[in-house]
């Protein structure tokens, strides 16, 4: 099953394991994805798998600042694919469709998205 590494913000490096249920994330407090963002509504995002096609979609739930997958705002239920990344605040979402055994393989994965995503130096 799929994954959400939280890869900016004040929960940077926190991973999430999807499962098959729908998920909320937002800054209410009782939500199992929790995102402190000043800019994130209470009810932000919904994440819920599609059994009959065997995908993970994403919905935008009426928040004030929107939410947006490589950089492009959504305004209906979307398709995610691995590795996309999801904006909502000031907060970055990186989307997986890769299940860990535990948090040191999730955090080791996270470490070499990481590294990826670095620039290049020329010197």
């Amino acid at each position: 099953m799929a994954s959400l590494f939280i890869i900016s913000g004040d929960k940077k490096g926190d991973y999430y394991p999807l499962g098959v249920r729908t998920n909320v994330v937002g800054r209410d407090e009782a939500l199992p994805i929790q995102v402190l963002d000043d800019l994130v509504s209470r009810k932000h995002l919904q994440i819920r798998y599609d059994k009959q096609k065997s995908r993970y979609l994403a919905l935008d739930m009426k928040s004030k600042h929107g939410v947006f997958i490589n950089d492009k705002r959504i305004t209906e239920e979307t398709a995610l694919a691995d590795g996309d990344e999801i904006l909502i605040g000031q907060t970055t979402l990186l989307f997986t469709e890769k299940n860990f055994e535990d948090w040191e393989s999730a955090l080791s994965h996270f470490k070499k998205v990481g590294e990826r995503m670095r620039p290049t130096q020329i010197q």
